[in-house]
């Protein structure tokens, strides 16, 4: 079933509560006739750990928010949840929110697989915004999907705003980049969905030949991959990476030049 606005498939996105990036992303990321509606997340929790798993712990409950709209997927935009709950409850939680909604239940994390997959990645280096523990959390996941962290390097938060991982701004996703060393990684992995990655993977979509990735843009191609039936290999997500069918749409959202980005 197709809506005015979403003639090629509809996506339900979970996003964590105060996140500023994932609704803006995502509407630059989704190609013609795919479109989204969005349900907040909402904890009442006081660290971040608590939230992260505050999060997971009602999701059969949020996904109720979307009621009878003819989601195609429904997406959980929100890594950290992931890897603070572990992989094989991440994978309870897929298989049974994908049998209680009738559609793929699709997280950040398992989108990033997906992606590390296509690409025959098996050594990863991390751009973490994440505070040491959680990004420890996040190498112990990746293990556990089969994958080798052989880098990871942080980028600074700004703990005076309102938020410190939100209120990062692309350049500093960009600085992580710049401080990879070469230690012979197949994919760099910048983690979060509230960190902006996209002017920095069309900066940098790759590093000594190494695809750049993030959990936004991996979860908007599983999720569109999803829904319009499409292919998940190497072809379909390099031109992702590329930019090539939403460089415009962010030049015209930033205001920026073309030489900008």
């Amino acid at each position: 079933m197709s809506v005015e606005y979403a003639r090629n498939g509809l996506v339900g996105v979970l996003t964590p509560q105060a996140n500023t990036t994932v609704e803006p992303e995502f509407t630059i990321l989704w190609p013609a006739g795919v479109a989204m509606i969005n349900a907040r997340l909402m904890s009442p929790k006081d660290t971040l750990a608590a939230r992260l798993l505050d999060y997971f712990h009602q999701l059969d409950r949020a996904v109720e928010q979307f009621h009878n709209a003819p989601v195609g997927a429904i997406a959980l935009a929100c890594t950290g949840a992931s890897y603070l709950a572990g992989a094989a409850v991440e994978q309870a939680a897929i298989d049974r929110l994908s049998a209680k909604t009738g559609v793929p239940f699709l997280t950040a994390g398992r989108s990033v697989e997906l992606a590390l997959k296509a690409l025959g990645a098996k050594r990863i280096a991390l751009v973490s915004p994440y505070p040491p523990s959680l990004t420890d959390e996040a190498i112990v996941y990746w293990k556990d999907l089969g994958f080798e962290t052989v880098a990871a390097v942080h980028v600074g938060t700004i703990g005076e705003h309102f938020h410190p991982i939100y209120s990062i701004r692309a350049g500093g996703a960009t600085e992580g980049l710049d401080k990879l060393e070469d230690a012979g990684f197949d994919a760099v992995v910048m983690l979060g969905t509230g960190m902006p990655t996209l002017q920095p993977i069309l900066e940098r979509p790759d590093v000594r030949g190494a695809p750049v990735l993030s959990c936004m843009l991996c979860l908007g191609w599983a999720a569109a991959q999803t829904v319009t039936s499409g292919a998940f290999d190497r072809g379909s997500l390099l031109h992702w990476v590329s930019g090539a069918h939403w460089r415009a749409r962010l030049v015209e959202h930033q205001g920026l030049g073309a030489n900008q980005v």
